[in-house]
């Protein structure tokens, strides 16, 4: 009969190897983390009690930064252009009229010196400074000098000729000097042609001392004065 056998621990075969449990992936919470930025760049802390401001801005000195344009400039209003103002222009000066100079004082006319006398003094209410006899003695009549001037004075009673018109101008051309002629008879009329074509103004005096002009030239001479 078999005999009954009580079985041990040591008696019971070997069971397999129970399979060892797959690696869990790892989870995003415990896997590795990429380094986080630190904190922003703070300014430098200022005095106790006080708050950083705000960064200078890169402007020129002396010049303030405007919205829309460069430092310094003036945003253009779109249709408009930029406009320089006027610059004020000087007074000018009033020329010298015979209105601005006191009325001529004559002297009346008897002898040969009083014309001479007479047209020195008209010079010299002109403007014309340094008056005096000529050094040149012309061919007719008496000259008188002054500063860019030559005089001719005629107290004759005979009218000027062409001829004395051509040679005081000739006179006057090789001094640099204008003109002017004074005549007590007046003028012959191609003395008055020349004259208008030389340039030479003409005067009369009459008895009472005072000049009365003859052309145009003289004209001018009397509105511009020296």
């Amino acid at each position: 009969t078999p005999s009954h056998h009580t079985p041990t621990p040591g008696d019971h075969p070997p069971t397999p190897d129970a399979p060892e449990p797959a690696p869990r992936p790892p989870s995003p919470a415990s896997g590795p983390r990429e380094p986080s930025p630190g904190p922003a760049a703070s300014p430098a802390p200022g005095p106790r009690g006080s708050t950083p401001g705000p960064r200078p801005s890169a402007a020129k000195p002396g010049t303030s930064a405007a919205p829309g344009g460069a430092a310094g400039s003036i945003p253009r209003i779109p249709g408009t252009t930029r406009r320089s103002r006027p610059r004020p222009r000087p007074a000018a000066l009033p020329r010298a009229t015979a209105s601005a100079r006191p009325a001529f004082q004559p002297v009346t006319i008897r002898t040969a010196r009083d014309a001479v006398t007479a047209a020195a003094l008209y010079l010299r209410w002109l403007g014309y400074q340094d008056v005096r006899r000529a050094d040149q003695r012309p061919p007719n009549g008496i000259g008188l000098a002054a500063r860019g001037m030559l005089a001719q004075v005629d107290p004759t009673v005979r009218p000027t000729s062409l001829r004395d018109v051509e040679c005081l101008w000739l006179t006057a051309m090789t001094e640099s000097a204008g003109c002017v002629y004074f005549s007590l008879a007046g003028y012959a009329d191609d003395a008055r042609a020349v004259a208008d074509r030389l340039g030479v103004p003409l005067f009369v005096l009459d008895l009472t001392g005072t000049p009365q002009p003859v052309n145009s030239l003289a004209d001018d001479l009397v509105a511009t004065g020296a």
